[in-house]
């Protein structure tokens, strides 16, 4: 039935799955059309609204703003947690370009928008690829669907436990992004030590156009043998960051 209270449940359950579709990972992807990602988070909100319950009591306009506010502030916390992962990754790949000397060959990224070197690039589309094979995008939606059972429509205000765990993850991404790409920055650093040691003994040995070729090419030798282990830490990482968003309840 139609009433006023049932309209403002449908609105800000709406604003709560615009939310996530805007932030999380996958759903935020820039090439899928807005308008696909509106009409998908209008059939959400439709499945969703029987489950959905209200917090607010006063209707009024200023009430009700900050209602909508909350929501998307859910969406923005959540997706945060999650996109810290994925930045991880970019950071690694941007180590893995700069060390192979790829630094300059970036184009741009469809998620985030912006360059990003190769490497990095397709590190970040590869785990797109493991997302979607152990259904992560299904969990990202399981979230949501459990998120309006704990949380009321325009109920959500983040306490402090929040903002330490955003704040430690964040430092952990650099730790995790260095771990990453540490085997191949630690065979670039042992490479320079030869070629350093090759260019003493042999003056005539022309690094540009000897060492430069053979960096790359055990570079990318490397790369494809912890490729699979790279993947397996980003499911492990992205695993326990999904069951961390309890936090936001």
């Amino acid at each position: 039935m139609i009433g006023g209270n049932n309209a403002i449940v449908f609105l800000l359950l709406f604003t709560r799955v615009s939310g996530v579709i805007a932030f999380f990972p996958f759903y935020s992807y820039g090439s899928i059309p807005v308008g696909l990602k509106a009409l998908f988070a209008f059939f959400i909100t439709i499945f969703l609204f029987p489950n959905a319950t209200l917090d607010i009591q006063n209707f009024d306009i200023a009430t009700l703003a900050l209602a909508f506010v909350s929501e998307l502030f859910l969406g923005l916390v959540s997706g945060t947690v999650l996109q810290i992962i994925f930045g991880a990754l970019g950071l690694a790949g941007e180590q893995i370009s700069f060390v192979m000397g790829f630094s300059l060959a970036s184009s741009i990224d469809p998620m985030t928008g912006v360059n990003s070197p190769v490497i990095g690039r397709f590190i970040t589309l590869l785990a797109l690829l493991v997302l979607l094979s152990f259904n992560g995008h299904h969990l990202i939606l399981l979230f949501l669907s459990k998120s309006i059972g704990y949380i009321g429509l325009g109920g959500y205000y983040p306490d402090i436990s929040v903002w330490h765990y955003i704040s430690k993850a964040i430092s952990s991404m650099f730790v995790l992004g260095f771990v990453i790409s540490f085997p191949i920055i630690a065979l670039s650093l042992l490479s320079d030590v030869i070629f350093g040691m090759l260019m003493k003994t042999m003056p005539q040995f022309n690094l540009l156009v000897v060492g430069f070729p053979i960096k790359i090419a055990v570079s990318f030798m490397v790369l494809t043998v912890i490729l699979g282990s790279i993947m397996y830490i980003f499911k492990k990482e992205f695993l326990e960051a999904i069951n961390h968003l309890t936090i936001l309840f």
